[in-house]
């Protein structure tokens, strides 16, 4: 099934590091910081399979949150120290967090107080974009980049492994036009096999898919990336930057939506 990869991150606040998308990045991890919660299950996932386990901390308390953010940006504003994002990601999906739409509030307010131009940032893997207050809170975001790996029923399964039998490609696309204009999707691209079965979301098919997908949810922005680190399923493949660009340029020029690429 693929090497024993283990969680990255072990606090609830970790960085400032270099995102090649978004820049100096600070991380706030709101899954357990000895375990990984996700309503997914991708291939790719750089902390590791479900498999791995919720390990034994829990999920952080919101105030345990709040005050560790404001120690760590009240040091780095002290040393002058820049900071361009803060992002929500981590050991798991943030948004399953029972007090998500409250963090970001605290979150907001104490990046008003220390680093007012810095954005803050939701990675989400759009299963919880069904809840009002979720959806409420990502909309908030400066930057709310939802996951959609693939329009085509069976690769998506293949790929995210979404734990429930009721998430749907048709129902995520639907949900996702909320975020008409403000939201920025966000594509893994790349190929490989699992369990026998050929994982390729660069097909025609695909990305025919993909294009009809962007159009009806109609997002401020498109990024496509892919594999930058080692994952838990061994067999995947990372694309490389050429053949992004042009996949990004085809999805620019029949969307009319922008496309990043990295």
């Amino acid at each position: 099934m693929g090497k024993d990869q283990t969680v990255l991150f072990h606090s609830s606040i970790f960085g400032p590091i270099h995102s090649r998308r978004l820049g100096v990045s600070l991380g706030v991890n709101l899954m357990p910081n000895d375990g990984k919660v996700c309503s997914f299950d991708c291939l790719y996932c750089e902390a590791g399979f479900n498999a791995q386990g919720k390990g034994t901390t829990g999920l952080p308390l919101r105030e345990q949150v709040r005050l560790q953010l404001e120690a760590k940006l009240k040091d780095m504003h002290s040393k002058g120290d820049p900071l361009d994002v803060i992002t929500f990601s981590g050991n798991g999906e943030p948004t399953l967090h029972p007090d998500f739409p409250h963090i970001i509030e605290d979150t907001l307010a104490l990046r008003d107080a220390f680093y007012p131009e810095a954005k803050v940032s939701v990675l989400t893997n759009s299963t919880m974009i069904f809840k009002p207050d979720v959806a409420e809170a990502l909309k908030k975001a400066d930057n709310n980049i939802l996951k959609l790996d693939s329009a085509i029923e069976d690769t998506m399964r293949l790929i995210d492994r979404p734990n429930s039998k009721d998430f749907s490609v048709e129902k995520v696309v639907e949900a996702l036009r909320q975020f008409e204009g403000t939201g920025i999707i966000q594509t893994m691209i790349l190929r490989g096999t699992h369990d026998g079965k050929p994982v390729d979301n660069t097909t025609d098919e695909e990305i025919k898919a993909l294009i009809v997908a962007y159009s009806r949810i109609k997002p401020r922005e498109i990024m496509i990336y892919s594999l930058d680190r080692s994952t838990p399923e061994e067999s995947l493949i990372k694309v490389d930057k050429e053949e992004l660009t042009a996949i990004g340029k085809r999805i620019e020029d029949e969307t009319g939506i922008p496309v990043q690429v990295n």
